[in-house]
């Protein structure tokens, strides 16, 4: 009968053993991120593998390294990002993460690269779409890249007419002294 029970407790200490082991496995995802894609992939060491992300909105590139050690690197300006040539990165030996904002153009060109302390590494990563609602707190378009850009143009072209005038300016009245100067002398 001591057995049986032995036997009974230990089934039972495995199996919350794996429950345990499963919850840590599972991720917590917000509820409003919409997974779209799931990526699996061998790099070797020193070596890119590339992806092209056309999906709109903000998005969350969530890699996890299976084996070795795999880095992220994101770029709106390339489709070949490198950890010489980046926008966002995320280099841990763990779980790698990386928020591609709404501005960013479309294409983004994703870069994992093989980290060479491991002659190869595999990787899993998930594409999630975030619709979570940014609430701005100084308005709604407190932060527009493109507006900003155009804006400090303007004020950069205005600067510059000011200056402009004011050299002008200068160089008038200073004639006018020496033509002054040059009388009383």
């Amino acid at each position: 009968m001591a057995a049986c029970w032995k036997r009974i407790l230990t089934i039972f200490v495995a199996a919350q053993v794996l429950l345990v082991v499963n919850a840590f496995e599972e991720e917590d995802v917000p509820e409003e991120w919409v997974l779209l894609h799931v990526v699996q992939g061998q790099i070797g060491a020193g070596n890119y593998s590339y992806l092209r992300l056309n999906h709109e909105g903000k998005i969350v590139l969530q890699m996890r390294s299976l084996k070795g050690d795999a880095d992220l690197y994101v770029s709106d300006m390339t489709l070949h990002p490198s950890f010489d040539e980046y926008e966002l990165q995320s280099v841990t030996c763990g779980q790698d993460v990386v928020h591609v904002p709404a501005h960013f153009r479309r294409p983004v060109g994703i870069g994992i690269y093989g980290h060479p302390s491991h002659l190869e590494s595999e990787f899993e990563m998930k594409v999630y779409y975030d619709r979570t609602v940014v609430q701005y707190p100084f308005g709604e378009a407190s932060y527009n890249p493109d507006e900003m850009e155009a804006n400090q143009k303007y004020s950069q072209s205005t600067e510059d007419e000011s200056q402009d005038e004011e050299s002008v300016f200068w160089t008038i009245l200073i004639g006018i002294l020496k033509l002054i100067l040059e009388i009383l002398f």
